[in-house]
C-alpha cells in the first residue's frame, strides 16, 4: 500500500508541477515579429495568415519567406509558381490555384506555359491512377523506366 501511496503522490507532484509550467502567451513575439515581417514584405498581413495559432506563424512566414519568395533558390519564381499551380490544380484548392495563377503571371508565366503546367498535373494525375489502381508492379516500373531512358541516353549520343 505505501508503494501506492508514493506513486500516486509521485504522480500528483508531477501533475502539479505541469499545471503550474506557465503557458506561452496567445501572442508570443516570435508570431509578432512575423506578423511584423509580413506587413513589411507583402504590405499587408493576408487574413491566411490570421487564420494559423500564433505558435505557427513564424515558422510558416519563414517556409514561404524562405523557399517561395526567396529569388536565390535553386528554381526561379516562375517555375515554383507554376508548380504551385500545377499542385493546386490537384488537390483541388480553389484558393491556391487562383494565388499561383496571379504568381506565375507576376514571375513572367504566359497563358500557355499555365495550361501546360495543370496539362502536366492532369497527365501525371491520369497515370498515378492507372498505375496505383492496376497494382503495376513497381520494381519493373522502374527497371523499365530505367531502360527507356538508358536507350534514349544512347540514341542521342
Amino acid at each position: 500500500m505505501l508503494k501506492l501511496n508514493r506513486k500516486i503522490g509521485l504522480l500528483a507532484f508531477a501533475a502539479g508541477a505541469l499545471l503550474a509550467i506557465t503557458p506561452a502567451r496567445a501572442e508570443d513575439a516570435s508570431a509578432t515579429a512575423a506578423y511584423k515581417d509580413i506587413q513589411a514584405t507583402l504590405g499587408t498581413v493576408p487574413d491566411m495568415f490570421k487564420t494559423l495559432p500564433d505558435v505557427a506563424v513564424a515558422g510558416a512566414w519563414a517556409e514561404i519567406k524562405g523557399v517561395q519568395l526567396n529569388p536565390n533558390t535553386a528554381l526561379n519564381g516562375k517555375t515554383k509558381e507554376l508548380m504551385g499551380l500545377a499542385v493546386a490544380s490537384q488537390i483541388p484548392c480553389q484558393y491556391c490555384i487562383y494565388f499561383h495563377t496571379l504568381a506565375a503571371k507576376a514571375n513572367g508565366a504566359s497563358d500557355e506555359e499555365i495550361k501546360e503546367a495543370i496539362a502536366m498535373a492532369a497527365i501525371v494525375r491520369h497515370w498515378s491512377t492507372m498505375l496505383n489502381g492496376s497494382q503495376v508492379d513497381l520494381a519493373t516500373f522502374k527497371k523499365q523506366t530505367d531502360d527507356l531512358f538508358a536507350a534514349v541516353k544512347a540514341k542521342s549520343q
